[in-house]
């Protein structure tokens, strides 16, 4: 029973993952998209192509691209960085390619030097995540909060938060995510509104 439950929540991430994605196109970001981001829409812009070019510049990288995992998540010009260098010569080297990316205000770099991930942690992750974004639709006693206004990345069990929250929305996230199963550590990288 348990892992048909495990089955069917990563199968639930993968189509929620579909039909939660932000085009990359600024033609295809409509008002719909926009409806409960607290980002101006060039923000939401400037995010995907930091996320966009990061990546691609790093895969350039064969030194980065097969000895390290790397996770790049933007939000408001804040860039988070988490995975695994295999050095301190190659996560300065990371960090350095993303710095010079127009956009970028700020870098949180949180790259362990380890190897790589395994399947199965990055499996446990997609699974913390996915759990965290579930609670989250829960919430009911904040007006106005909508689940989609905090990302949530999870990298070897610790969890990041990031996005414009309102202090008492913030308290209730961190709060809640405390509570589900698999959570080592909660890092917030919000900007308060208030």
């Amino acid at each position: 029973m348990k892992k048909h439950f495990l089955l069917f929540l990563l199968l639930n991430s993968l189509f929620a993952a579909g039909c939660s994605t932000i085009a990359t196109d600024e033609q295809e970001i409509t008002e719909q998209s926009l409806l409960h981001e607290r980002r101006s829409r060039d923000a939401v812009l400037t995010d995907k192509h930091i996320e966009n070019e990061a990546y691609d510049e790093l895969k350039d990288d064969d030194d980065i691209a097969y000895q390290s995992h790397i996770r790049v998540t933007a939000f408001n010009g804040m860039v988070l960085v988490t995975g695994e260098a295999p050095n301190e010569e190659i996560r300065k080297k990371i960090i350095s390619t993303i710095q010079v990316i127009p956009g970028v205000k700020l870098i949180h770099n949180n790259l362990a030097i380890a190897a790589p991930s395994d399947a199965g942690s990055r499996a446990n992750d997609a699974l913390i995540t996915d759990t965290i974004r579930i609670a989250f639709n829960q919430i009911r006693t904040i007006p106005g909060f909508d689940p989609s206004m905090v990302k949530v990345i999870a990298e070897n069990g610790i969890v990041y938060l990031m996005g414009l929250v309102h202090r008492d929305e913030g308290a209730v996230v961190v709060n809640l995510t405390r509570l589900q199963p698999g959570v080592k550590q909660i890092v917030t990288v919000f900007e308060y509104l208030d």
